[in-house]
């Protein structure tokens, strides 16, 4: 048994196709299947069904899955400990956003990290949290942003800055200019996202009044906005995307008080991350995109220490 082979089998195991899996690795198809083969008689097991397409794990396949993926973890954490003691900042990085941040998040976020830091690879993806959770528990991503808490255990979560949402009203609706709190928001003619979005959550913790449209829930923010503009009603949406309004859409904006609606924004990494410089790096690069008064009070003052 070698590493070779449980990466070979951690590839076939996230694809689901051996050729794939081979291209994956840089081997070709037949290398791989006969290190696979190899490893499954030495251990006199079947790790794969074959017979099922796409490959299949076997029951004990599954276990031997997850300890091969676990002894990899455990190979790449001693690679950052010797990066970390050489200070050494390049490679590959992969970074996840949700949705509802990517739009005014991600863009300027690559620009300031690629500047200061053009050795790291940084690669990032828009994903909804329930699939950035799995990415993370599968070393598919280094770390994500998104909106906090999580209630994950494994996880370790560092605020990074707190965003209010306000609302967005049609210019015709009667509530446009009456007093709005987080605690008692218009149950009528109320746009929201879709499943799946962590916004939609947050919306309904502090708007407790299910009877929104179900007309139609959007995908994106910008298509709550033109929704609002051409059916009427209203939604709710974060404050940094009011910056993509035009000045007469502005006009529709009315701020959400007493209380107001908060969301806290984390970088979310897993509890054994140990690369305290690389982690640094990107709140670095999120702090100089993000507005001073919205920040953590101990992200304007302290570095992260794991």
């Amino acid at each position: 048994m070698n590493l070779q082979q449980l990466e070979y089998i951690s590839a076939v195991n996230k694809l689901r196709h051996f050729g794939e899996a081979a291209k994956h690795c840089g081997v070709t198809q037949p290398t791989l299947s006969q290190m696979i083969q190899k490893l499954e008689q030495e251990l006199n097991v079947t790790i794969f069904n074959r017979a099922k397409q796409p490959v299949e794990p076997t029951a004990t396949g599954e276990k031997l899955i997850r300890q091969a993926e676990k002894t990899l973890r455990e190979m790449r954490r001693m690679e950052e400990i010797v990066d970390y003691e050489t200070e050494k900042l390049d490679g590959p990085l992969k970074i996840g956003v949700i949705p509802t941040l990517a739009n005014y998040l991600v863009p300027d976020l690559i620009s300031v990290f690629r500047k200061e830091y053009p050795l790291v690879e940084m690669g990032v993806t828009e994903m909804h949290t329930a699939n950035l959770i799995k990415a993370l528990e599968r070393d598919e991503l280094d770390m994500f942003i998104a909106a906090t808490p999580l209630e994950q255990p494994d996880f370790f979560e560092i605020p990074v800055y707190y965003e209010r949402f306000v609302a967005y009203f049609h210019p015709d609706h009667p509530l446009i200019d009456k007093p709005l709190s987080a605690d008692d928001m218009p149950k009528k003619s109320l746009w929201v996202l879709q499943e799946g979005h962590c916004m939609r959550s947050q919306l309904f913790n502090f708007c407790t009044k299910k009877n929104y449209n179900r007309t139609f829930e959007a995908g994106s923010i910008d298509t709550l906005i033109r929704i609002v503009d051409k059916n009427g009603g209203y939604s709710v949406i974060p404050e940094l995307h009011t910056h993509f309004l035009s000045e007469e859409q502005k006009k529709n904006i009315r701020p959400i008080d007493n209380p107001p609606a908060v969301r806290e924004v984390s970088i979310v990494i897993k509890a054994d991350f140990i690369r305290e410089r690389l982690i640094n790096a990107v709140a670095d690069s999120v702090k100089a995109v993000i507005p001073e008064h919205m920040l953590d009070e101990r992200m304007k003052k302290f570095s992260i220490k794991l």
